[in-house]
């Protein structure tokens, strides 16, 4: 396949990891179980608290998946299928794996066309 190379992949790919780490770590707080004393904390600061932890957690929910497609990626690599759509078997688009070295798709089997 011509364009990104696997090296270049798996490089963008284990760094993507070490990010997705870094993010854990900084965000590891905001998961954190909301205090139930209402009398240090408002109604409203509660509330928004609680909304806060609640993105928090769709945000690590959102690094999981994301750390999923990228050990996906880094096995179609080991295994020479990477940069192969592994719905239609063609080749996917150099710009798009440049853009995300972790896709599985092209870009017509991702918008569901044929």
């Amino acid at each position: 396949m011509a364009g990104m190379t696997g090296d270049e992949a798996r490089t963008a790919l284990e760094a993507r990891l070490e990010e997705l780490d870094r993010l854990d770590a900084m965000s590891a707080g905001g998961r954190e179980p909301v205090t139930l004393q209402q009398d240090a904390v408002g109604r409203l600061s509660r509330m928004e608290a609680m909304q806060q932890q609640a993105m928090a957690q769709a945000e690590e929910r959102r690094r999981q998946a994301e750390r999923s497609r990228i050990r996906r990626a880094l096995a179609r690599l080991h295994d020479g299928e990477w940069g192969w759509c592994a719905t239609c078997g063609e080749e996917i688009a150099e710009g798009r794996l440049r853009n995300d070295p972790s896709l599985a798709t092209c870009v017509a089997c991702a918008g569901g066309g044929s």
